[in-house]
């Protein structure tokens, strides 16, 4: 049986005990993708500590972290071991964790083992899709992502470290398998359907902590674009997160929209630096009070420091940076930036 969606009040009793959440998409810079991550022959705990504990020299005291579904199935019990691990060392940092279970965006035929080399220059060319377009458009192999949901969430399900539960990152992103089923309309629609039946298992499991999917498309009013996905997702959430990587006056104009939804906002993607998304926005996150989780954080295998056009257009090293904060020594891209975020952690967290 489902329990109900948190109540505004809940959401906000929440909010007031976490208070102002900033930090990074986190994955470290020895690792292109989530796989690379979390396997055994590549799970890098000392680059994990070394660069949590540059966040946290920073300000940071949160971290959104990607999962991925394929792991579980390999050796659940190993992989949860090794999350656990992640979450203590976050912890001695002073840094939560905001779980990602499942992602729509980029490759969407995922597979185990040794990952291919990221292609020069190519923004996040190694990230994968959880599930796999295989089983995502598969309804008849779905029940067998319940019991990644239910373990994940039930065996952390009133931990402090974690601080929400991220379901599922732009489940109808555009990518080609949509291109060959037709429309982009399929992927909405299979979409819609899946993240019910996620929101429903981590229901059943009743977390200590909110559970939340982000708003990352917009209409020209800044207003959530319109579709069944983004209803079920507000309908749902118990806090409102969402992406915006747009100037100031456009951030300004999503961050009212959402605050109408009357639950607290978490900000899990931003920062993109040649599309206006700088740093300073950090300022507008502190004055309305909305958490700030930024895309990325050490320069590395994900290669995100280059633009998205890299994927349309060739890039040369000499790009200003488009993510990410840190070189892979741990010195600044740009030390006012890290002054920035410094300066206003201190005043508000």
């Amino acid at each position: 049986m489902t329990t109900d969606r948190w109540t505004a009040e809940q959401a906000h009793d929440w909010n007031s005990r976490i208070g102002w959440l900033v930090g990074c998409n986190f994955s470290p810079s020895t690792a292109g993708n989530q796989l690379e991550m979390w396997q055994s022959e590549t799970f890098d705990i000392e680059t994990i500590s070394k660069e949590l504990e540059w966040a946290a020299e920073i300000g940071m005291n949160t971290i959104r972290l990607y999962l991925h579904d394929l792991l579980f199935t390999e050796s659940p019990d190993n992989f949860l071991e090794r999350i656990e691990t992640v979450l203590s060392i976050a912890e001695s940092n002073g840094i939560g964790v905001v779980p990602v279970l499942f992602d729509g965006v980029w490759n969407p035929k995922p597979r185990l083992g040794v990952q291919r080399e990221p292609a020069p220059r190519l923004h996040n060319s190694m990230w994968v899709q959880s599930p796999g377009s295989e089983i995502f458009y598969d309804r008849s192999r779905w029940p067998g992502l319940r019991d990644y949901v239910q373990k994940v969430i039930g065996k952390f399900q009133d931990d402090s470290r974690v601080i929400a539960w991220d379901l599922f990152n732009e489940p109808d992103q555009v990518d080609t398998v949509t291109l060959t089923l037709g429309s982009r309309d399929e992927k909405i629609k299979t979409a819609t359907e899946l993240v019910s039946q996620v929101f429903n298992w981590g229901r059943e499991i009743s977390p200590s902590q909110p559970l939340t999917v982000g708003i990352w498309e917009y209409n020209t009013e800044w207003q959530p674009a319109e579709n069944t996905l983004n209803e079920l997702i507000l309908d749902r959430s118990d806090i409102i997160s969402f992406h915006c990587y747009e100037p100031r006056e456009k951030l300004t104009a999503v961050i009212e929209s959402l605050k109408t939804y009357g639950r607290p906002l978490l900000c899990t993607e931003w920062l993109a630096r040649t599309a206006g998304s700088t740093v300073d926005l950090l300022e507008v996150f502190a004055e309305h009070g909305v958490g700030a989780i930024n895309w990325g954080f050490v320069d590395g295998r994900t290669q995100t420091r280059f633009p998205w056009r890299s994927w349309t257009e060739p890039v040369t090293d000499e790009e200003p940076w488009f993510h990410e904060l840190l070189h892979r020594d741990g010195s600044p891209y740009d030390v006012k930036e890290v002054e920035t975020f410094r300066r206003l952690t201190s005043l508000h967290t």
